[in-house]
């Protein structure tokens, strides 16, 4: 018998982006298109006919528009998958993280150019049916072939240059670094208000997200927190209770500046077709602080941050990841498991009480160790 396929309700109320999406996802042999709606109202009334597994649900709509849809939807079928369609402007970057905040699965930006059909066809597929079938798989019952497939594989170290030589673990933590993907401003929101203020260290992080969107997730965040929340710009000094959010487009990584620690912005190719990259982050965050980082993995697609934690683990750092029973897609996180270099798999509520527990039992600063660590031969 046939695997069933994935059936998506498209709601959008332009019939050139429906023509699209509908185009996209139709040649795809795992998704079955089962009806369209011009508004929310329409698409509420199809929901209960065409019994969907996922919306692709338009934010900007007449009559009924995606956010007053999102929040009527939620009352019926909270977990039913979104995925919000959005424009690349501050208006469109805004209304998407509300579109998040409310219950919004993830999201993908409409083409900016709809007159190249076969640019605008090409970029919805690689955005929107990855996404589709994440947020679609179906739970995996904990056989005894799934137990063996989620136990620790060994940690594969690069071939490429020489292997390092671990400083001696002191206990101390004097930065956090986060890496997060799909569903991440619902879980940034569940951890980042919880942690005091006064956090004795500062916190980067990357959210795989588009200009003006990591803007507005900052600009939330630190609404919402007691620690301070801004869009790195570049050059920012790091600063105890402050967290730096990489922006949209950008790699973030940080470097020495004399006796400061310092952000910087880069637009260097794409690693795991993301910028901004976790790895990337995470291999700066660890050249800079060696043994001192703790490096928090949470939902997302892919495996960026992989790499990034197998460099933390031979510096000597501390990883945490979040568990698959609460992440949306238990992609990034889930690798970073399988391969043996989490020190603690959190549920999502547990992750920032741990962080904030982790980073105040350390007594030793960066600042304390030696210049270099040796480098064996």
């Amino acid at each position: 018998m046939p695997p069933r396929k994935i059936r998506v309700l498209i709601v959008d109320d332009a019939v050139v982006i429906r023509r699209i999406v509908s185009d996209v996802l139709a040649e795809d042999p795992d998704i079955e298109i089962v009806g369209t709606a011009a508004n929310g109202r329409i698409a509420l009334q199809k929901i209960t006919q065409v019994n969907p597994d996922i919306l692709t649900l338009d934010v900007e709509m007449p009559d009924m528009n995606g956010l007053e849809c999102l929040k009527e939807l939620r009352k019926t079928h909270p977990r039913l998958p979104v995925i919000m369609f959005s424009t690349l402007t501050e208006r469109g970057a805004n209304a998407t993280i509300d579109a998040l905040t409310f219950g919004a699965s993830d999201y993908v930006t409409k083409p900016a150019n709809i007159g190249s059909v076969g640019i605008a066809l090409q970029r919805v597929r690689e955005q929107l049916i990855p996404k589709i079938k994440a947020l679609c798989q179906a739970p995996h019952p904990v056989t005894p072939a799934r137990a063996a497939l989620l136990a620790p594989v060994p940690i594969v170290t690069p071939v490429a240059g020489p292997a390092l030589a671990v400083p001696p673990r002191r206990g101390a933590i004097d930065v956090v670094t986060i890496g997060v993907s799909t569903g991440g401003p619902n879980a940034l929101a569940a951890i980042i208000p919880h942690i005091p203020g006064n956090l004795p260290v500062p916190i980067v992080l990357v959210q795989h997200m588009p200009p003006l969107f990591t803007k507005f997730l900052a600009e939330r965040l630190n609404s919402q927190s007691a620690l301070e929340i801004r869009e790195a710009a570049g050059g920012e000094e790091l600063l105890p209770g402050t967290v730096y959010i990489a922006p949209g487009d950008y790699h973030m990584v940080v470097e020495r500046k004399g006796a400061r620690i310092v952000t910087a912005l880069t637009q260097a190719p794409p690693e795991n077709s993301c910028r901004p990259s976790v790895d990337v982050l995470f291999r700066s965050v660890c050249e800079t602080y060696r043994s001192t980082v703790l490096a928090v993995v949470l939902t997302g697609m892919g495996q960026d941050g992989l790499r990034g934690c197998e460099d933390i683990k031979r510096w000597g750092g501390t990883v945490f990841v979040q568990d698959e029973a609460t992440s949306v897609v238990w992609g990034m996180p889930g690798f970073v498991a399988r391969a043996g270099l989490a020190d603690r798999v959190l549920a999502l509520g547990d992750v920032a009480p741990e962080l904030v527990r982790r980073v105040t039992t350390g007594t030793s600063s960066w600042f304390d160790q030696p210049a270099s660590v040796a480098v064996a031969k």
